[in-house]
């Protein structure tokens, strides 16, 4: 029987979330399977992929063929570096010792570059923002600018305005003195 190892997908319409799992080749895409290994979620930022480590070395080292996904998952994982120090132990090349010393420090290597990316997409996220920020206050200074230019405007006409009616209606207060004066 011919194995494989490949994605069985799950989730709902443009929302797939897929199981790893280990199938007859014969098996239809989502049908009879013989383990579930893990599961790979493609929806978050990067990619989730929980997988049994042990179980996925175990098949690949029986001979199972993952599909071209899985076997890039498994490439990321560890799964085939893993295989192939297994190999140079079987050879005699090194010890199981130093294979896995070599296997950890690629594994922490890694880990080191994974998180070197994450904190430079953070600090792109954060120097995003504040351009934003940014902009959007000069934005703002402008629009204040050019309400207060309106407000001055609309005060000075109103001003305008209330200075000849003002005089208007102090002209015949005066004239109304000026003639009680003139009666008495």
């Amino acid at each position: 029987m011919a194995t494989r190892i490949r994605l069985q997908r799950h989730g709902r319409k443009s929302y797939a979330f897929y199981s790893i799992v280990i199938a007859d080749s014969r098996a239809p895409r989502d049908g009879k399977f013989i383990e579930k290994i893990g599961t790979y979620n493609p929806n978050t930022n990067p990619a989730t992929v929980d997988l049994n480590f042990d179980a996925a070395l175990a098949w690949v080292l029986k001979g199972a063929q993952p599909s071209d996904t899985v076997r890039n998952i498994l490439s990321r994982e560890g799964v085939y570096m893993k295989k192939h120090l297994l190999g140079g132990v079987a050879k005699g090349a090194f010890g199981e010792a130093e294979a896995e010393a070599k296997f950890e420090a690629w594994k922490n290597n890694k880990q080191s570059g994974l998180a070197a990316l994450k904190t430079k997409q953070d600090e792109e996220k954060k120097a995003e923002a504040k351009a934003r920020l940014e902009a959007e206050k000069k934005i703002n200074e402008v629009k204040a600018k050019a309400l207060a230019e309106k407000k001055a405007a609309e005060a000075a006409e109103k001003a305008a305005a209330e200075a000849p009616a003002e005089e208007a209606t102090e002209a015949p207060a005066e004239e109304a003195a000026a003639t009680e004066a003139a009666a008495e």
